[in-house]
């Protein structure tokens, strides 16, 4: 019952995330690295919702002591080892954030934002201290400060909801689409982005997708109020990445007249 009115009200967004100008933008390489740049910012975040998840359903601290929930303990630990510690198309273990970055330098975007942003976090600055950096694009921005007042509420299954029904994992065709005709264009260019792209697809819309969303049912059980929570705040997430894309779209129009 609760499943059914979650889909019956993120369908209409999800549809507004898929059919997105955004994705008509992009046909150069330029336009690329302008999407990156911002993007960037909604891959690093997505691990740390996924951590913040890990950190509420599991024990990550010694002495360690029995999880309420076996099962939601699985579940987001089998999520983490794939997303945290995944494998290029080489075969080397890295984070999903690692070989987007390494997507982003080898298509020649610029990554001095993204990478000052996390070496101020590695200083000890706190996010919000963070986002004051004024090179970060403001959609970003705004997206990210989103992300952590989630995890801040400190709601197992509000954040589970931003990480299940606020993915990577609602991108087109289309998109893969043009990113195989640049990478045709720009030979050893776009290879490693384009692996990302459809690796995400793969894992998120298949194998991790599912445990994403037995979690989500497994936290709100058949409490009402923790449903309707987690459906507005899945709902909420959704509109974040419309504005995000929507930033996008409006840092692209320089490169549309160039």
């Amino acid at each position: 019952m609760y499943q059914s009115l979650l889909n019956e009200r993120l369908d209409p967004l999800r549809q507004q995330l898929i059919e997105h100008s955004v994705y008509h933008r992009i046909h150069s390489i330029e336009a690329l690295r302008v999407f990156t740049q911002s993007h960037a910012f909604a891959v690093w975040d997505f691990m740390s919702l996924l951590k913040a998840l890990q950190r509420q359903l599991t024990c990550v601290q010694v002495p360690w002591l029995p999880t309420a929930s076996g099962n939601t303990a699985y579940l987001i630990n089998e999520i983490v080892t794939g997303e945290e510690s995944d494998v290029d198309q080489h075969g080397v273990r890295m984070s999903h954030y690692e070989l987007y970055l390494r997507a982003m330098q080898e298509l020649q975007a610029d990554t001095t934002v993204i990478e000052a942003f996390v070496a101020d976090l590695r200083q000890g600055k706190s996010v919000t201290e963070a986002l004051e950096n004024a090179s970060i694009p403001e959609g970003a921005r705004q997206f990210v400060a989103f992300t952590f007042s989630v995890i801040d509420r400190n709601r197992p299954h509000e954040i589970a909801a931003a990480f299940t029904y606020g993915r990577e994992d609602l991108i087109p065709d289309l998109f893969i689409e043009l990113v195989r005709n640049l990478n045709e264009r720009f030979p050893g260019q776009l290879d490693t982005f384009r692996y990302y792209l459809e690796r995400h697809i793969e894992v998120d819309g298949g194998h991790h997708g599912h445990l994403a969303e037995a979690m989500v049912q497994e936290l709100c059980g058949n409490d009402e109020t923790k449903w309707q929570e987690a459906i507005a705040t899945a709902e909420e997430s959704i509109r974040q990445r419309i504005d995000l894309w929507n930033s996008i779209t409006s840092r692209l129009e320089p490169v549309d007249q160039n």
